[in-house]
């Protein structure tokens, strides 16, 4: 059936028995953020907290990828010529828009999941990957602070010491690791993804809406907080590391396909 989010770019939408799967659209990029991805997926969640046409949610990546984080060369190239062009206020609209839906919202992490794409994924209630999926936050690799949220919720899932590690050195896992992390729910084939997600939707929609949701409000009330005391600060050492040195070096380095030799300046 046709939704009210089908005039969106970067994201396409179908809904079937009042569950709405968004998924990701930037399939040639394997799905890579820009400020226009971010803000629909924003405007999405917050007019889907009141849209009458669906109870639950899957978000999900078209093609290969869930989402291989932010786009180097449409957000990061212009930010290194221009310092301070990117919108700050978008990282901190996703985190919160993702907290307060209020509707069940599930994660399919169809393929890899980077950077801001984990980050998104993670916030989700319920995460469900393919087994191949690689998830990581490789914010440093590119010269940068891992200010868009992960920074938060990383701890929150697999405790500070593991969190730190794999924050400072970017490190990637495969979805069967980060299940025994707790970092997500369940790793799956690739083939049992989908079904794996309907029988679980499914589940839900035979349990007391009413109850799933004011529980799943309750227990993101910690998670507001936090986010609410640590996002500003988040954002701003993000934002001092994006006019460095390091990050000008990581951003070219990934374009010519070699290791950056970073300074610390």
């Amino acid at each position: 059936m046709p939704t009210k989010y089908d005039h969106f770019t970067t994201m396409k939408f179908s809904i079937e028995n009042r569950v709405i799967t968004a998924k990701l659209n930037r399939p040639h990029k394997l799905n890579v953020f820009t400020e226009q991805m971010e803000y629909e997926l924003s405007q999405f969640l917050v007019d889907g907290a009141f849209d009458d046409d669906f109870d639950f949610a899957v978000l999900t990546g078209e093609g290969r990828a869930f989402s291989a984080g932010g786009d180097i060369e449409e957000w990061m190239i212009p930010n290194v010529k221009d310092p301070g062009s990117v919108n700050p206020d978008l990282s901190k609209r996703l985190i919160f828009a993702l907290l307060d839906f209020p509707k069940p919202l599930i994660a399919k992490v169809n393929g890899h999941a980077m950077g801001l794409g984990a980050t998104t994924a993670l916030y989700c209630d319920v995460i469900f990957a393919a087994e191949h999926a690689k998830i990581a936050d490789p914010h440093v690799k590119v010269g940068l602070s891992a200010g868009d949220g992960g920074a938060i919720i990383w701890p929150q899932l697999i405790g500070y010491v593991r969190a730190r590690e794999l924050l400072m050195t970017g490190e990637y896992i495969d979805a069967k690791r980060a299940v025994e992390l707790g970092l997500i729910n369940y790793a799956l084939p690739a083939e049992e993804l989908d079904a794996a997600v309907d029988a679980f939707v499914a589940k839900l929609q035979k349990g007391a809406y009413r109850a799933i949701c004011a529980t799943k409000k309750t227990v993101n009330l910690g998670l507001k907080q936090l986010a609410s005391a640590v996002m500003d600060a988040s954002i701003a050492y993000e934002h001092l590391t994006l006019a460095s040195r390091d990050h000008a070096e990581g951003v070219y380095a990934f374009l010519e396909k070699r290791e950056p030799k970073f300074t610390g300046k």
